[in-house]
């Protein structure tokens, strides 16, 4: 049965504390490794907000960990741009800001819109069946308002294209630039609408690599690419608080 997404954005943030989102730690597993997924997690989806902020010390009584661990967490965070760390004041969920979206996607663009024309000069029978699978299941999803379900058929529908293209590194680096990139994406998940334009454009795009029309892939690929700008934009104008210039 498909869930549907209930935590929707309000004008006051979604989710709770960081005690809502933060399950217990496996003391057989790497502890700060454990933290930081978590709490990236915790933050590309928002369920912790931007502002919202984020103490050692209540973190290490929280997981019953050290505040070594913890303090490694965020400093990887910081890193990524994910959090704000102020002197004298403490960390904090860092605002979606504009440039780091824009630059992400420029980044990504030149990434994918190269590796889709590499699948539509071929690619293999079994590639163009297993995407075909994949977005009727992102119908099924946007039939049902599974928003959270669509995502990752989204996730897994864009990593695909690098491994047909045995670009694996290549996505790894999509997905070390592409953090911003997902928090708008979580922001626009209350609107349906948007996820059905989203599966259109990558019909279009699969419609492309199936023809061998590497042209047209490529600059459907790229239209698909910049909607995240579109809707970083929109949502900038609605939800200031949350968005940065």
């Amino acid at each position: 049965m498909v869930v549907k997404r209930t935590d929707e954005i309000s004008e006051s943030g979604m989710g709770g504390p960081a005690s809502s989102v933060l399950l217990t730690i496996n003391p057989r597993q790497p502890i700060a490794a454990q933290i930081y997924e978590k709490l990236r997690r915790a933050i590309i989806t928002l369920a912790m907000m931007p502002s919202e902020a984020l103490s050692e010390k209540e973190l290490s009584l929280q997981l019953g960990v050290s505040r070594t661990p913890v303090r490694e967490a965020l400093i990887r965070l910081a890193d990524e741009g994910l959090i704000d760390i102020l002197p004298q004041r403490g960390s904090f969920v860092a605002p979606i800001r504009l440039r780091d979206v824009e630059e992400a996607q420029f980044i990504r663009e030149a990434l994918e819109v190269s590796i889709t024309k590499r699948l539509a000069a071929g690619c293999s029978r079994r590639f163009l069946t297993e995407i075909k699978s994949n977005l009727y299941d992102q119908e099924k999803a946007v039939n049902a308002e599974a928003l959270d379900l669509f995502l990752d058929l989204d996730e897994t529908f864009h990593r695909s294209f690098c491994e047909e293209a045995s670009l694996s590194k290549s996505w790894r680096v999509i997905q070390s630039v592409k953090l911003q990139m997902d928090r708008v994406r979580y922001l626009s998940l209350p609107d349906p609408s948007h996820l059905r334009t989203l599966l259109g454009q990558h019909r279009a795009v699969v419609d492309a690599i199936e023809a061998g029309d590497a042209v047209t892939a490529g600059n459907s690929m790229a239209a698909h690419l910049r909607e995240v700008l579109r809707t970083a934009h929109r949502l900038r104008e609605q939800r200031a608080d949350l968005i940065e210039a």
